[in-house]
């Protein structure tokens, strides 16, 4: 079972005893008089998870400010995130648990799945380094902040424009095209005379907001 859930996370151990300690539960090391237990390596991987977050995050949104990163870390370093990676990765069947826990449905407990996710990342980045552990960490991240990725490009755009220049940005309507029961919209986005991005959709606002990631890419290449 060590050797299926090595494979899905893409890292073998070199230290398998620190492999071992991540899936020990307190409750497991109490009952058998064990000296370790995954906690301390959740400490670890807390701090481990939040550098690799803030790093990805910080070389992927450019535009974003301070407060919309720390926002989308939070979301990202949350329990129901890490106890959907837990569940992802199947990690529940290899956690050493004790009889208590094992009795009471543990390996289904959010906090102890999430822990024990936290425990991993810890045991990765000791046995690995932090090129092992962002490694591990970078799939999971791709998909989750991808469902962070929000659709109004209108607001963040707003944002944006708004506290460089202390106003918002203009929508103008270029053109529209076709039979009313399927006609498509052409706007434009600008701020004064200057055209910040375009865009095309089935409606007015899919046009705006089209117009609006369109901006938004231009200002990340300027």
């Amino acid at each position: 079972m060590q050797d299926s859930l090595e494979e899905t996370i893409g890292h073998r151990f070199r230290r398998p005893e620190l492999f071992i300690e991540a899936l020990t539960h307190k409750s497991y090391a109490f009952e058998k008089g064990a000296r370790r237990h995954n906690e301390r390596l959740e400490f670890l991987g807390d701090s481990v998870l939040a550098a690799v977050t803030a790093h990805r995050l910080f070389d992927q949104h450019p535009l974003e400010d301070e407060g919309r990163l720390s926002k989308m870390k939070a979301a990202l370093v949350s329990r129901p995130t890490l106890t959907r990676w837990a569940r992802k990765i199947g990690i529940g069947p290899h956690l050493k648990l004790g009889s208590g826990e094992e009795a009471t449905g543990g390996r289904e407990r959010s906090s102890i799945l999430a822990n024990a996710v936290e425990a991993l990342i810890g045991a990765v980045y000791l046995d690995g380094g932090f090129k092992a552990a962002f490694g591990m960490v970078e799939g999971w991240l791709e998909e989750e902040t991808a469902g962070l990725e929000e659709a109004d490009y209108k607001s963040r755009l707003q944002e944006i424009v708004q506290k460089r220049h202390k106003a918002p940005p203009d929508y103008k309507m270029l053109r529209t095209m076709g039979p009313d029961h399927d006609k498509t919209f052409d706007v434009r986005v600008q701020f004064g005379s200057r055209v910040l991005g375009t865009g095309h959709g089935k409606s007015k606002k899919e046009a705006e907001q089209a117009a609006a990631r369109d901006a938004l890419e231009k200002l990340i290449q300027q």
